[in-house]
Protein backbone atom coordinates (compact mmCIF):
# COMPACT_ATOMS: atom_id res chain seq x y z
CA UNK A 1 0.00 0.00 0.00
CA UNK A 2 2.72 2.13 0.98
CA UNK A 3 4.35 1.54 -2.65
CA UNK A 4 1.02 3.00 -4.36
CA UNK A 5 1.40 5.74 -3.09
CA UNK A 6 5.01 6.31 -3.70
CA UNK A 7 4.25 5.59 -7.20
CA UNK A 8 1.41 7.74 -7.49
CA UNK A 9 3.39 10.32 -6.13
CA UNK A 10 6.15 9.88 -8.58
CA UNK A 11 3.83 9.89 -11.78
CA UNK A 12 1.92 12.81 -10.21
CA UNK A 13 5.40 15.02 -9.73
CA UNK A 14 6.67 13.94 -13.38
CA UNK A 15 3.58 15.26 -14.73
CA UNK A 16 3.76 18.35 -13.13
CA UNK A 17 7.61 18.92 -13.92
CA UNK A 18 6.68 17.99 -17.79
CA UNK A 19 3.83 20.74 -18.16
CA UNK A 20 5.81 23.42 -16.51
CA UNK A 21 8.83 22.39 -19.29
CA UNK A 22 7.34 23.42 -22.48
CA UNK A 23 9.44 25.13 -25.27
CA UNK A 24 8.32 28.42 -26.69
CA UNK A 25 10.44 29.34 -29.06
CA UNK A 26 11.49 33.07 -30.45
CA UNK A 27 10.46 34.16 -33.92
CA UNK A 28 13.21 34.49 -36.02
CA UNK A 29 14.46 38.32 -36.71
CA UNK A 30 16.92 39.45 -38.66
CA UNK A 31 18.25 42.55 -37.50
CA UNK A 32 20.04 45.20 -39.33
CA UNK A 33 21.93 47.37 -37.34
CA UNK A 34 23.18 49.31 -40.53
CA UNK A 35 20.03 50.84 -41.38
CA UNK A 36 19.63 54.67 -40.37
CA UNK A 37 17.20 56.56 -38.34
CA UNK A 38 15.58 58.16 -41.48
CA UNK A 39 15.31 54.36 -43.42
CA UNK A 40 13.66 53.35 -40.39
CA UNK A 41 10.79 56.45 -40.04
CA UNK A 42 10.32 56.15 -43.79
CA UNK A 43 9.38 52.36 -43.65
CA UNK A 44 7.37 52.79 -40.89
CA UNK A 45 5.51 55.87 -42.15
CA UNK A 46 4.86 53.61 -45.78
CA UNK A 47 3.40 50.56 -43.38
CA UNK A 48 1.11 53.25 -41.73
CA UNK A 49 -0.10 53.85 -45.02
CA UNK A 50 -0.30 50.76 -46.40
CA UNK A 51 -2.44 49.72 -43.73
CA UNK A 52 -4.93 53.04 -43.56
CA UNK A 53 -6.05 52.45 -46.87
CA UNK A 54 -9.84 52.87 -47.45
CA UNK A 55 -11.96 49.89 -49.27
CA UNK A 56 -13.83 51.25 -52.32
CA UNK A 57 -17.00 52.24 -51.88
CA UNK A 58 -19.14 50.05 -53.65
CA UNK A 59 -22.09 52.21 -55.74
CA UNK A 60 -25.12 50.14 -56.11
CA UNK A 61 -28.24 51.52 -58.23
CA UNK A 62 -31.87 51.69 -56.49
CA UNK A 63 -32.94 49.88 -59.13
CA UNK A 64 -32.42 46.26 -61.19
CA UNK A 65 -33.91 44.64 -63.64
CA UNK A 66 -33.57 40.64 -63.06
CA UNK A 67 -35.15 37.56 -64.22
CA UNK A 68 -37.84 36.21 -62.39
CA UNK A 69 -35.97 32.75 -62.79
CA UNK A 70 -32.92 34.36 -61.30
CA UNK A 71 -34.46 35.38 -58.19
CA UNK A 72 -35.76 33.65 -55.54
CA UNK A 73 -39.36 33.20 -53.98
CA UNK A 74 -39.84 34.12 -50.15
CA UNK A 75 -42.06 31.81 -47.97
CA UNK A 76 -44.97 34.62 -49.03
CA UNK A 77 -44.74 33.98 -52.56
CA UNK A 78 -42.94 37.32 -53.03
CA UNK A 79 -39.50 37.52 -55.13
CA UNK A 80 -36.42 39.51 -54.20
CA UNK A 81 -32.79 39.29 -55.08
CA UNK A 82 -29.39 39.66 -53.20
CA UNK A 83 -26.72 41.39 -54.41
CA UNK A 84 -23.24 41.84 -52.59
CA UNK A 85 -25.30 41.58 -49.04
CA UNK A 86 -28.40 44.12 -50.28
CA UNK A 87 -31.25 42.92 -50.83
CA UNK A 88 -34.13 44.00 -53.91
CA UNK A 89 -37.99 43.18 -53.75
CA UNK A 90 -39.90 42.99 -57.12
CA UNK A 91 -42.25 45.52 -57.51
CA UNK A 92 -45.75 43.27 -58.71
CA UNK A 93 -46.42 46.49 -61.21
CA UNK A 94 -43.60 47.37 -63.22
CA UNK A 95 -41.63 43.83 -62.71
CA UNK A 96 -38.46 45.73 -61.83
CA UNK A 97 -36.44 44.80 -58.46
CA UNK A 98 -35.84 48.53 -56.18
CA UNK A 99 -33.31 48.61 -52.84
CA UNK A 100 -34.66 47.88 -49.82
CA UNK A 101 -36.18 50.71 -47.70
CA UNK A 102 -39.02 50.90 -45.47
CA UNK A 103 -41.27 52.91 -47.97
CA UNK A 104 -42.23 49.03 -49.22
CA UNK A 105 -44.00 48.52 -46.08
CA UNK A 106 -46.86 50.88 -46.97
CA UNK A 107 -46.54 50.51 -50.60
CA UNK A 108 -49.14 48.13 -52.10
CA UNK A 109 -47.13 47.05 -55.29
CA UNK A 110 -44.44 45.10 -52.83
CA UNK A 111 -47.20 43.02 -51.16
CA UNK A 112 -47.47 39.43 -52.21
CA UNK A 113 -48.96 38.81 -55.42
CA UNK A 114 -52.76 37.28 -55.44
Amino acid sequence: MNKAYWLISVVLIIFIISCSKKNHPTKNVVTNDNVSAAEKRNDSLQAMNATARKRAKVVLPNVISVNDSAAHKSVDGRYYYDVMGHRYWRNNKDGKYYLFNKAMYNNPDFKKPG
